[in-house]
């Protein structure tokens, strides 16, 4: 009896160092996301070569999540983050080809603090949609400085594609969705204008989404943060039995060095803006969460993982999340319960004591009693990668408790095809106890079979999120190639078949359709509405722009699929089109 009070008692002095006191004014929310930074990109996971001095300071003062997962890739776990839901249920199933539009009807978390008098601002990466109704300013953000597509330069952000080795130095960007042009490095623009929301708003409670598209490709950083690297050997620190299965060369150490770069300089960035949390005295009642959305792109240290992103394996799933409220919670102490994406919403839903909608399915749970010390009871955790839609049992998962079961195989594969490791005892996830284990296996392979039924089924995806066309919301509407469905792997190829999926009212309208190179004269432009096709000639040589004129296109939802002839066989989509209504 006297052992089991003590442990009570200890039991309860820890919960009450877990836990501050009441707090009766709503928080304010920064949540800081970085693109395709890994776990093992932060100095204070063990990475020899990397200096983050800012954010492994903030980790010390902060309730460290070791055990966190996201998606394989970008755009899923963007909307997951914004929506506590798993991706498929809102409509995002790629990073482009048409895939990376969220659903106008999902609740996001911008419009939940809203309903409670939040001011909203993103800056910096979207990626779930470039047009109405689906940019930032039309899921909840007050304030929106974004580049478009997935990243800066990338086909998709056509206004800073031809840039190309500098797309990240003085960019065109979007503010409140005007374009507009910005003198210096991305990174900076971002966070400097993030302050200047936090300064602008802090006398009332605020949410500042700061999602940095950096260290995602192209690798470009300021020559004085590259030279703090220049020397440096990228291999060093990985585990030698997975320094095999990491291939680093000669390309992937230059790449680790701009990554390390760019880093660091989101390091000194995040070192500004906890700075001015402290000057204008806000720092106890805001929450700061630092996390990344995937695993590297690249080859380099993972601390000790296998997979990279796009991977189901940890290295691609499991990532930083760093969480600090000073009004609540105590710092400098480890998480290791369970916790995803999906779980931001309802979290912050109930610190910051707005309801959750009850009309939505939330596959995420609140982790506060998690934070209180309290055991989040056993849950499963559905992992999924493959390009258009997901594929059965191609780079899958699902896990539950210590056990992962993960397929990548065949749609008919039997049970003896796929892996189950127990991560408790083998974390870096190298012994296959798939014929040890088959119970549990085949228990976890019908839960899988579950979730494909179920998100097969989504509405979103039955009936993908649309491009809305001719409304005074958005006039004109550039659609881009990142949005552009079709065949796999639409990039920037001349010569594809793709199309965007348009809500399209009816009126009359001027297009231009911009091209990646000049056109021969002679051919001919299409473009093909559901059952009406229109047709005209190009007089013009060498021009990589056409423009048609007062064209009257019906009321309808349609696959908008342009496209340039010159030869029977060979069609040539364009680059972005421009669709402005005048009538």
């Amino acid at each position: 009896m006297k052992i089991s009070c003590t442990l009570l008692l200890l039991l309860v002095l820890f919960s009450m160092s877990c836990q501050k006191k009441e707090v009766s004014i709503p928080p304010n929310v920064i949540l800081i996301i970085t693109d395709d930074q890994g776990y093992g990109d932060l100095g204070i996971h063990n990475n020899p070569n990397i200096v983050t001095p800012a954010i492994d300071s903030f980790a010390l003062q902060s309730i460290r999540f070791s055990n966190f997962h996201v998606s394989p890739v970008c755009a899923p776990t963007r909307s997951s983050l914004m929506t506590g839901r798993y991706s498929l249920r809102t409509g995002v199933r790629d990073t482009y080809n048409g895939g990376a539009i969220m659903a106008t009807s999902e609740f996001t978390l911008a419009e939940m603090l809203k309903k409670v008098n939040y001011k909203t601002g993103i800056f910096g990466k979207w990626h779930l949609g470039d047009n109405y109704p689906s940019r930032p300013s039309d899921q909840g953000f007050d304030e929106s400085l974004i580049h478009l597509a997935g990243g800066i330069g990338q086909v998709g952000d056509f206004t800073n594609y031809f840039k190309m080795g500098t797309s990240y130095f003085d960019p065109v960007l979007w503010h409140n969705n005007k374009q507009k042009a910005y003198k210096g490095y991305c990174s900076d623009i971002f966070t400097q204008n993030a302050i200047n929301f936090i300064e602008k708003n802090h006398d009332q409670p605020f949410f500042c989404y700061l999602s940095f598209n950096a260290p995602h490709t192209p690798l470009q950083v300021p020559d004085k943060y590259y030279r703090m690297y220049e020397d440096i050997d990228p291999s060093e620190g990985i585990d030698p039995e997975l320094l095999p299965l990491v291939d680093m060369n000669e390309k992937s150490d230059e790449d680790a060095r701009k990554v390390y770069a760019m880093v660091t300089n989101i390091d000194d960035n995040l070192n500004q803006l906890f700075q001015k949390l402290e000057v204008l005295g806000i720092e106890e009642n805001t929450i700061v969460i630092f996390m990344t959305d995937n695993g590297p792109q690249q080859a380099r240290f993972v601390g000790g993982m296998r997979g990279r992103k796009s991977s189901v394996y940890r290295g691609g799933i499991r990532v930083p999340f760093f969480m600090r409220y000073p009004a609540k919670f105590s710092g400098n102490r480890e998480m290791d319960q369970m916790a995803a994406h999906i779980d931001l919403l309802p979290t912050l839903s109930k610190l910051c004591g707005v309801p959750l909608p009850q009309d939505i399915k939330i596959d995420g749970r609140s982790f506060v009693s998690a934070l209180e010390g309290q055991d989040l009871p056993e849950r499963s955790f559905f992992s999924y990668w493959t390009r258009k839609f997901p594929e059965k049992y191609n780079n899958v998962s699902l896990q539950r408790g210590n056990f992962k079961l993960v397929g990548k195989t065949d749609f008919d594969a039997k049970i003896d095809d796929f892996e189950l490791y127990n991560l408790l005892d083998d974390p870096l996830e190298r012994t296959n106890l798939i014929f040890q284990n088959k119970e549990k296996a085949t228990s976890l392979k019908t839960e899988i079979d579950a979730f494909f039924s179920e998100f097969s089924k989504s509405p979103n995806l039955v009936k993908p999120p649309m491009i809305v066309v001719g409304t005074p919301y958005e006039n004109p509407v550039y659609l881009n190639r990142n949005d552009a469905s079709g065949q796999r792997g639409i990039w920037n190829q001349e010569e594809v078949f793709s199309y965007w999926k348009v809500d399209l009212e009816k009126g009359v309208y001027n297009l231009r359709f911009k091209f990646l190179k000049p056109l021969d004269s002679g051919g001919q432009m299409f473009l093909e509405l559901g059952q009406s096709i229109l047709k005209k000639h190009n007089p013009l040589p060498n021009s990589d722009l056409l423009v048609w004129k007062g064209v009257s296109l019906p009321k309808g939802t349609f696959d908008f699929t342009p496209f340039y002839r010159k030869q029977p066989r060979s069609n040539y989509f364009p680059l972005w089109v421009e669709i402005k209504k005048v009538e």
